[in-house]
């Protein structure tokens, strides 16, 4: 009877195939892992890609390219990222590419018509493409070198919103059938950051109308300037409960108001369109000084929203004296101290009638102060966005704010609140509200200057 021999190898290479498959099913694992935290790291889809891209390369491939449309339909090339750095210059082959027609037979094409996770391995001359975008996607191949490509459409909510390019060169091993889940699985995640991106900013940029809507002109009569400006935080693209105010009193005073209501989303911005109607109300019926009017607005908090805390000026510029000087009385619930700039560039905060912020505890007596404001000074009111940063002390934000104010002390003033967004609101990570009022020469009665232009 003829007996089977078994080769003492056959165990150990199973064992070793087990491993393989283990040791493969991993690296899927941690790819997609890496690749889920790149994306969800941020909300700037743009910079979510590129980290995307740079977690793929060169794990996965030896380039990767992310391509989406627009809101018009039209399709960008947002990433591309290769494992050689020196290859790809700042903005090297990114922006708008060529119209996507129901012709074309360019493979990204292809894969946005619908044809799923597409495996290419056979590539023509970019002059014989048949059409723009054919021909720029050769070009690609050729110039960044590809002997495998895997092409997958994003889709989000049924809808196509780009497209996903992972290649390899002839210098490592090429793509194949078996890429093709891992790059659908992929491309699943990417839409799904993608649209919620999408999302994200269309509900800021709701909210930032809203707010921009809920902000109010400001006075034009009278012989103070006024300028203010609104700005959601550019390094996160949020809105809050920042506002300023200004209308005049039935004497005659120009109220200046500047609040933060706690909180950064749609809702900071209701209650804080809430806490300015209030305000409005309390100042015009009450003939108060401004400690007397916070007082008000605070014990107002406490009935109606009782958890809710804010910081605010409220502050009254008073006509000229019989010596022609304006003054301005003041009170600060919380709130950053406003900043004198005399036309000389000398600049001072303004810290007296100061008090906790509003919510807190209505009983409070809140006092204020009154300043005696030279002839073409300005008083710049502003919120905590402007000076704050998360790496420093907040002395040095002050300070910078000193320094640039005074340097546009000769500014129109409409120019010096623009610089000093320029310059100081860039890379904040909250909204930012400022108003100013700059204070003219002398007092010119309406009867003078009547008289004047006779």
């Amino acid at each position: 009877m003829g007996s089977k021999s078994h080769s003492h190898d056959e165990p150990a290479e199973a064992v070793h195939e087990v491993d393989r498959a283990v040791q493969h099913a991993l690296d899927r694992l941690t790819l997609l892992t890496n690749a889920s935290e790149a994306l969800a790291g941020t909300l700037d889809i743009g910079e979510g890609l590129r980290r995307l891209c740079r977690t793929l390369v060169p794990g996965l491939a030896d380039w990767c390219a992310v391509d989406l449309f627009d809101e018009h339909g039209r399709l960008h090339r947002r990433v591309i990222e290769h494992r050689e750095s020196d290859l790809l210059s700042p903005g090297l082959y990114e922006g708008e590419l060529p119209p996507v027609s129901e012709e074309s037979a360019a493979s990204v094409a292809r894969a946005l018509r619908g044809a799923g996770p597409l495996l290419v391995t056979k590539f023509t001359a970019p002059a014989g493409a048949p059409d723009p975008l054919h021909a720029r996607e050769l070009e690609l191949f050729d110039h960044l070198g590809a002997e495998t490509v895997v092409i997958a459409p994003l889709r989000a909510r049924r809808q196509v919103v780009g497209a996903l390019t992972l290649a390899r060169t002839a210098a490592t091993g090429a793509l194949d059938e078996g890429s093709l889940p891992l790059a659908e699985d992929l491309a699943h995640r990417v839409a799904l950051a993608v649209e919620n991106a999408r999302l994200h900013g269309e509900v800021q940029r709701t909210g930032e109308r809203i707010q921009r809507s809920l902000l109010p002109d400001l006075p034009t009569d009278g012989y103070l300037e006024l300028a203010a400006r609104y700005q959601p935080a550019l390094a996160t693209s949020q809105v809050g409960g920042d506002w300023y105010d200004s209308f005049v009193l039935p004497g005659g005073a120009m109220t200046l108001i500047i609040g933060d209501v706690a909180g950064h989303d749609l809702q900071a911005t209701v209650t804080m369109s809430h806490m300015r109607n209030m305000l409005r109300g309390i100042a015009s019926d009450r003939k108060e000084p401004p400690g007397k009017i916070l007082g008000r607005l605070d014990a107002a908090i406490s009935i109606l929203y009782p958890h809710q805390t804010l910081t605010c000026i409220y502050a009254l510029v008073v006509k000229p004296d019989e010596h022609q000087r304006w003054s301005m009385q003041y009170a600060a619930a919380g709130h950053p101290a406003p900043l004198l700039i005399t036309a000389e560039g000398d600049t001072r905060f303004l810290t007296e009638g100061r008090s906790m912020l509003l919510g807190v505890n209505s009983t409070q007596l809140r006092p204020d102060a009154t300043e005696v404001l030279p002839s073409n000074s300005t008083v710049l009111f502003y919120t905590d966005g402007l000076i704050e940063r998360r790496t420093e002390i907040l002395d040095r934000g002050a300070a910078r704010l000193r320094q640039h104010a005074a340097a546009l002390a000769q500014e129109p003033l409409e120019s010096f609140c623009d610089e000093l967004l320029t310059g100081l609101a860039q890379a904040s990570s909250d909204d930012v509200a400022l108003i100013a009022v700059r204070i003219p020469a002398r007092h010119e009665s309406p009867e003078s200057a009547t008289a004047t232009a006779d």
